[in-house]
Parts: C-alpha cells; structure tokens; sequence
C-alpha cells in the first residue's frame, strides 16, 4: 500500500503548471500555487511551535482554501480536524476544545460568533477566505509572522519544485485526522483516522477507478464528511485530476448547471439527488401512455432507452464514465429505470470509522440491490446464524478501520467485538460472491409483540416511490406502524383535505404489497418537509 501523501507529492510535480483546484465560476488554482500555498501554512505552524501530532481544526464550507488548507496540515504531519460548517459556533467551539486544536481555520463570521473563552490553547485563527490571521495568542509576534511571509514567493517556480515538494510521509500508523460524527457537547465521537486509513481508500480508488490527464470532477459533498473528503478530493487530487468546488449544498439546476460547465469524469453524490433528477426528468417522461406501449416492444424499447441514457450522459457534462452513489440505499423504482437506460451507476457503503469505504463494484458487475464486494484489504462479515440468508449486523476488520474514537475508550471499546471486528450497525446480508444487501440499521430496527423484524427502511423505499411523496420515514407508536411523509413540491398548493385524500389511496396500495405485520395503520403529513444531516439523511431522531 502506498502512502496517500507520496502519491500526491508524485502529482504535484508532474502536473506542477496544470490546474488543481476551483471554486466553481471562482478562483483557481495551479499545483504550483497549491505548493506555494502549503509553503505559506507550514510557515505559520513553523513560527507558531506547532509540533507533528498537533491538532488543527477546519470549520467552514467547501472551498479550494479549505482543501490546500487541510493538506497542508497533514503534509506538516499535524492532525487535521475537519468539522462541519453546519454546526453552530458553540459546537464548533466545544470541538475545537475537544480535540486540543492549536490552530483553528474558519470563515471570520463564525469566529465572530463563537464563544471563545475556552480556547486557550489555540495560538491563532486563520480566515479561510484569504489566510488572514484573524487572531493571534501572541499579538506581539504579528509584525514577525507577517515579514516571514512576506518572503515567499507568489508562486513557486518550476525549477524549485523538487524543493518545495518535498514533505516526508511519515509512517502509515501515523494519526492523520480526528472526524467529529456529530456536535454534541456530552462525550463527542471523533473518529481516529490513521494515514493507513486514508492511503487503504486512496489505493482502492485509484486502482479502480483510474483518474485520467484532463479529468475534472465537482466537489459537492461536506468535506469534514469522509466520503465527500475522500473521494472527491483527496483521490483525485492524488491522481492529479482537477476539482471544482460547488461551495454550497447544491439545487438540481446548480448541480445540472455545473455538470454541464465542468463535465466532469466520475459523479460522487447520495442517491437522493440521483432519484430527483430521475424522478422528475425520466420518469414523467417514460410514464407517458404512448411511452409505455412503445417500451414494451422489442428492438422500439432498446431505442427509447438508449436515446434516454444518451440525453442525460450529455446533460450530465458528456464526459462521464461511472456515477457512485452512496450514504444511502437508492429508491428500488428509480433503480428500476436507472437499470433500463442502462446508466453506469453503481452504490457504495461505508462509514466514517472505516475512511469510508467498505465495499464497492464497478458498475460494469454491480448487482442490483446491493452496495458491492467488499474492497481490497478489507474483511466484512455477517454476524449471524446463516449470513446468506439470515439478517444480521455487518462487521469489518482491515486496513481501512479506525484505531478508535479521541479521548472515549468506552465508546471505542464498545465498537469493536472480541476478535477485533468494528460492529457497523447496520444490518444486512451477504450473497455466496460477496455482495452486501443492506436491510438497515440495527438501531431502526422494529421488533414486533410475535418477533418479527420489520426494517423500516424497506417500507420507507416503496413509499417514497409512490406519488405526492418526497420522503418518508416509518415509526412504532403504540405497537402500531405509522408513516410520516414530506409531499412533493408540486403539492404545495393543495389542500389538507385533498393531501390527506392521496395519503390514504397511497397507504391503501401499499398495505396490499407488504405482510399482516408490517402494515402502515396511518400517515401523518410534514408539509415543511424534514430536517437533514450535512450527507442529506432524515434527521430520524427528532420524528420518533
């Protein structure tokens, strides 16, 4: 396994005049700017005392500053902290506290906001809009600081490059980031991540999913999520392809938007916005009367479907050779079409404690259904009697787990079985050639008063299939079954009366598919829809 940081240095001098980094219609920036700016950074940790193992937080929203920001800080061997710029300021601060952070990067309007008198052990505040120092313990050392970096240069030329690209690895075991899963004050969970882990995922990506010379791609997840860190930035950038950062969470016309302008090579994203644009792009279109009775003639179906996946290939940039999805199980119906039009997608999964990934198949083998083999170096198991047929929580033990959780033994102890495998939480099972159905998370499970288990997930994929619904989640109130549902958009004019009216011919058709013991008893409407987490999962906890 090669180290993720000796690949990047590896592209940063091969390609040391070509474009790395955009803010999407922003700034942009070469690999030798990339290196000049590391450059920059390692001075400031340099004059400061910041030592390797040193903690340094990022709060803010994407951008190409935020990127440089964090490479620099784990090529200077510190620990990068990413936190996400959704938590407020108060959360931001108790994370920075938590994780013993000596340097915090943020958006000046944040650090205006936050609380700030527990950070004592932070030596400065950088702004991640330009590298302005926003704070400094020492105000008396500014002048210093400032003439030391007056000295370098506004881009490093090409005959230095060896010079300045020139890092150390350092070890594999190395702690490289520390990934906060939630904001919470009371025994936070941040995640351990060694640059073994890291390299694991930067390996299998790179053997799997080659990058290209003129590749681009579109960062559009959090990069304090692992998945959107990962996958689109730090393996493409190691493969020297070029991001673009949206900087935002993205609408379907930004998105659709940028796809166009960018053209990217690979799309990274959660099934949700995939199921939008198919939901309202595709399938109105294949629903159509005379649609229907066309694709059900032989050679007449091959043609529609092949036009349909020609005209999103080109509304998708016209570049694109795979789409990956992940973070959550796509909608059966919308799969159904995507299978049809024959679209290279293909689903992931993973979590943040295994850097992310756990399994993963081209799309070329991809089973319907499921979310791949497991990856290279990886072993996953099914905690159960029988785990090809019967459910049970997904285990895994390799290069890609994490060492543990910072400064929380129970909880670390608490994840992992006796024999070293991380209990995911998830419950699914597996096929005789690896693949991973997942059926749910064990927590979301619902036992019933006669033992069987109903996964929610299962009944909230078909209603979210069905009309007038967006979303849905499935709860256990009083031993009974009842559906809260998000309506669509295009329902925002319609009565309570008339939505009720479609709710109950919607759980009447579903109730005929599923057995006596998992039936929806009621549906109650969420016309302001649901709140979400940064990876746009329904925030389940506050509906139950």
């Amino acid at each position: 396994m090669r180290h993720y940081l000796d690949r990047l240095q590896e592209s940063m001098i091969a390609k040391w005049n070509t474009e790395a980094l955009s803010d999407y219609r922003g700034k942009t920036f070469t690999f030798a700017n990339f290196a000049t700016e590391i450059a920059r950074l390692h001075t400031i940790y340099k004059f400061l005392g910041v030592e390797q193992g040193d903690k340094v937080s990022l709060a803010a929203k994407n951008s190409s500053r935020w990127a440089m920001a964090f490479l620099a800080t784990t090529t200077y061997r510190a620990v990068a902290v990413p936190i996400l710029a959704d938590f407020t300021p108060e959360s931001i601060s108790n994370l920075v506290e938590h994780s013993d952070s000596r340097i915090l990067f943020t958006e000046p309007k944040c650090w205006s906001e936050m609380p700030k008198e527990q950070l004592d052990k932070v030596l400065a505040v950088v702004s991640l809009e330009d590298y302005s120092i926003l704070y400094l313990q020492d105000e008396v050392k500014r002048e210093e600081l400032e003439s030391q970096l007056a000295t370098i240069p506004e881009v490093y030329p090409e005959e230095m490059k060896h010079e300045v690209v020139n890092y150390g690895c350092g070890s594999l075991d190395d702690l490289a980031i520390i990934n906060y899963t939630s904001g919470t004050t009371s025994q936070p969970k941040g995640v351990m991540l060694t640059s073994g882990n890291i390299s694991a995922n930067i390996d299998f990506a790179l053997n799997n999913i080659a990058v290209e010379d003129g590749d681009k791609i579109i960062s559009m997840l959090p990069l304090a999520h692992m998945y959107g860190m990962a996958f689109e930035f730090i393996y493409p950038i190691c493969g020297g392809g070029h991001v673009y950062f949206l900087g935002k969470t993205p609408t379907p016309t930004l998105l659709m938007q940028a796809l166009a302008e960018v053209k990217p090579y690979l799309l990274i994203t959660v099934p949700l916005v995939m199921e939008k644009i198919f939901k309202g792009k595709v399938m109105p279109v294949l629903n159509k009367p005379l649609m229907k009775v066309l694709t059900k003639l032989p050679i007449i179906n091959n043609i529609i479907y092949g036009k349909v996946r020609k005209q999103l290939l080109t509304t998708f940039g016209g570049n694109l050779r795979s789409i990956v999805l992940g973070g959550a199980a796509l909608n059966p119906t919308v799969e159904k079409v995507m299978r049809k039009v024959r679209m290279p997608y293909t689903v992931g999964y993973g979590m943040t404690e295994c850097a992310p990934l756990l399994s993963y198949s081209p799309w070329q083998t991809f089973v319907a259904g499921s979310c791949g083999r497991p990856v290279d170096g990886l072993e996953l198991r099914i905690d159960s009697t029988d785990p090809h047929k019967v459910v049970g929580e997904i285990q895994a033990r390799g290069a890609n787990v994490m060492v543990g959780y910072y400064k929380n033994e129970d909880a670390t102890k608490a994840a992992f079985t006796a024999d070293g495998f991380l209990r995911t939480g998830d419950l699914g099972v597996m096929d005789r050639k690896g693949n991973i159905f997942i059926k749910g998370r064990s927590k979301c499970m619902i036992l019933t008063a006669n033992g069987q288990n109903i996964y929610p997930e299962e009944i909230e994929s078909r209603l979210n299939a069905m009309p007038h619904i967006a979303e849905s989640i499935v709860v256990e109130r009083d031993k009974r079954l009842v559906a809260i549902v998000a309506p669509v958009a295009d329902d925002e004019g319609a009565s309570d009366e008339t939505l009720a009216q479609y709710m109950e011919a919607n759980r009447v058709e579903l109730n005929e598919t599923l057995p006596s013991y998992s039936k929806i008893t009621k549906i109650e409407i969420l016309r302001e829809g649901f709140l979400h987490t940064p990876k746009h999962s329904i925030k389940r906890f506050l509906y139950n």
